[in-house]
């Protein structure tokens, strides 16, 4: 699989009013799979960077057909997060995603990309890139996952970040950008896509045994050491069931998640990638877990 760099910066990005000051250790969200009393604490490998200096932190976005988002989605990222890195999956994009990190390459080595040949599912992008982020060289402490379309706030993405860098006894094995804890929400969806998110939510809780309340969204941060004990490369689900098949491995090795609450906003550019044969295998796959068939 090739990987290729690539970076893009523009002198007129707009004000983005985010206060790096942000006291996280405020929040009043308690949601995690597990209390504190019974979960392995996840410093037992790969400890954080000290309290003096940043963790290293890479971002993982994967993209099919994002062009219209993703250079604004990079400038914003790197302007709010100075020292991340960025990897960019890019499922063959026909509208040339893939081709504009390729042009950036030359002149900014912080945003990477793997280039896949046709659209292969997001959990097998995802997974490619826990994979290239835990086998660099020097390792990443902290990989982040967000969507490409701004539906994610960027400026949220510092907050989790910032929760995990306050979490000095590592507590918590990472963080998820939550829509149904309190102070959390969803702007200009259809009824129905409430609907299927709910619905997600209450069968992955009833089959799965999670206990967060936010199991199909894809804004979280992991610490590498969460991910190194579950082993990425086991996650069988290729599409978006794998947000809930992680939460269900994590949660078998006793690693808490904390959830902070965000808002979720519809896209504006570009087409969204969900259907009903997409929310369908998500609940066959579930149901696999719950028989047993996926180990």
């Amino acid at each position: 699989m090739s990987r290729f760099g690539c970076l893009f910066s523009r002198a007129d990005f707009r004000e983005s009013g985010f206060d790096g000051n942000t006291n996280l250790q405020q929040s009043p969200i308690e949601g995690h799979l597990y209390s504190l009393s019974d979960h392995k604490s996840c410093h037992e490998s790969s400890p954080l960077s000290s309290p003096s200096t940043s963790p290293r932190l890479l971002i993982i976005i994967a993209t099919y057909n994002e062009l219209e988002n993703l250079p604004e989605l990079v400038q914003q990222l790197e302007t709010l997060l100075p020292t991340a890195d960025l990897l960019v999956i890019d499922d063959g994009s026909p509208d040339g995603t893939g081709e504009w990190c390729d042009e950036r390459k030359a002149t900014d080595p912080r945003l990477s990309v793997i280039h896949r040949p046709g659209k292969m599912g997001l959990g097998s992008a995802t997974v490619a890139g826990f994979e290239y982020g835990l086998a660099n060289d020097p390792p990443y402490d902290l990989l982040a996952t967000m969507d490409a379309d701004f539906s994610h706030d960027p400026k949220s993405l510092v907050e989790l970040v910032q929760f995990l860098e306050s979490d000095i006894q590592q507590d918590f094995g990472g963080v998820i950008g939550s829509r149904y804890v309190p102070g959390g929400g969803i702007e200009n969806w259809p009824w129905m896509r409430h609907v299927s998110s709910r619905g997600v939510n209450f069968v992955a809780k009833f089959l799965l045994g999670l206990k967060t309340k936010d199991n199909s969204g894809a804004f979280r941060v992991y610490r590498a050491s969460t991910l190194n004990s579950i082993d990425p490369g086991k996650i069988e689900s290729s599409s978006f069931a794998y947000l809930e098949e992680i939460l269900w491995r994590i949660r078998k090795q006793k690693i808490a998640m904390k959830e902070l609450p965000i808002t979720f906003r519809d896209r504006e550019l570009g087409a969204s990638k969900t259907s009903l044969k997409l929310g369908v295998s998500v609940f066959w796959h579930l149901l696999k877990i719950r028989m047993g068939l996926v180990k």
